[in-house]
């Protein structure tokens, strides 16, 4: 693997990331964001009228708020979990275990998951004050921007490692979420080239294939919405923490599910975030597939048959 590939691998990856999170994600995210936590005001809302509620309180402008937190944060998570996954798909084939080929998907569970591992502990103190920003509403002004932000959560909560509150879920559930992600989509793809004429397109002029964006979409939505239902509730977890809950991750998630259950409360927001999720992923692996098309890093395959 090049240097050229893995710097355009890493460009591919961070526009893919602000692409899906802007167009698609960032208005249902601040929702989201506002149901996990159950914000007073929003306790008893369904996803519709939560937006509804944003835009007439607080205007449009509201549905992107932390949005500059979150862009600053995912441009290099998309980036380097996306570079980390080429270069660990590269590699992780030579330990496979005896039985699974080079050519078998299982290993790219763990190639995605050791991405999103690293993707994620590298930018996780600007998805915390990211959360703080989208939890603050109109009016309230004990956050007036990332530096603010960042710096009165260190001061006032007891230094940088609360930058770092609900890390543990968060890696915990980002092991199924990115294993699950890259592994489902990679493996949707080939049985889509293998199987589905509709879905090829020629990716070369030597007889290789690609899936047409409409099938990248289709396997990037399947493999988000399967990798969200599974890792949810360490989501919850995660969120509840890093917006000031106290206790362990346990304590956390034990004391939602004792208090709000499980649909109100570990599986809460779980409508909206398939809302973005689903589009979200599909709209990022496409916007990936097709930029590493586009600077040649070839994504094409043979068809055997």
């Amino acid at each position: 693997m090049t240097p050229e590939f893995v710097g355009k691998s890493f460009l591919a990856g961070g526009v893919a990331g602000m692409c899906a999170k802007t167009t698609v994600a960032a208005p249902l995210d601040r929702v989201k964001i506002l149901l996990q936590a159950h914000n007073s005001l929003y306790r008893d809302l369904g996803v519709g009228a939560s937006l509804a509620r944003v835009v007439k309180q607080e205007g449009p402008r509201a549905l992107f708020r932390g949005n500059g937190a979150q862009m600053a944060r995912i441009f290099p998570y998309g980036a380097l979990q996306f570079t980390a996954f080429e270069v660990f798909k590269q590699a992780l084939p030579r330990l496979e275990l005896r039985g699974l080929g080079a050519k078998d998907h299982a290993m790219k569970f763990v190639a995605g998951s050791l991405a999103g591992l690293i993707a994620v502990s590298a930018t996780f103190p600007l998805d915390t004050i990211r959360a703080r920003l989208a939890f603050q509403l109109a009016g309230e002004n004990r956050y007036l921007g990332i530096l603010h932000t960042g710096s009165t959560i260190v001061r006032s909560e007891g230094g940088v490692t609360a930058l770092y509150r609900g890390l543990t879920p968060t890696l915990i559930g980002i092991i199924p979420y990115a294993g699950l992600s890259f592994y489902s989509f990679e493996l949707l793809k080939a049985s889509l080239l293998q199987h589905c004429a509709w879905a090829r397109a020629p990716a070369s002029g030597d007889g290789e294939v690609a899936l047409q964006v409409p099938a990248r979409l289709l396997c990037g939505g399947l493999a988000g919405a399967l990798s969200q239902t599974i890792s949810y509730p360490l989501d919850v977890t995660r969120r509840r923490m890093q917006l000031g809950s106290a206790g362990t991750m346990r304590e956390v998630m034990v004391a939602t599910y004792t208090n709000d259950g499980i649909i109100r409360g570990l599986f809460r927001g779980m409508s909206v975030n398939y809302l973005r999720a689903v589009p979200m992923t599909a709209v990022s692996f496409s916007v990936y597939e097709t930029m590493k098309q586009a600077m040649g890093l070839s994504t094409g395959v043979r068809i055997s048959g």
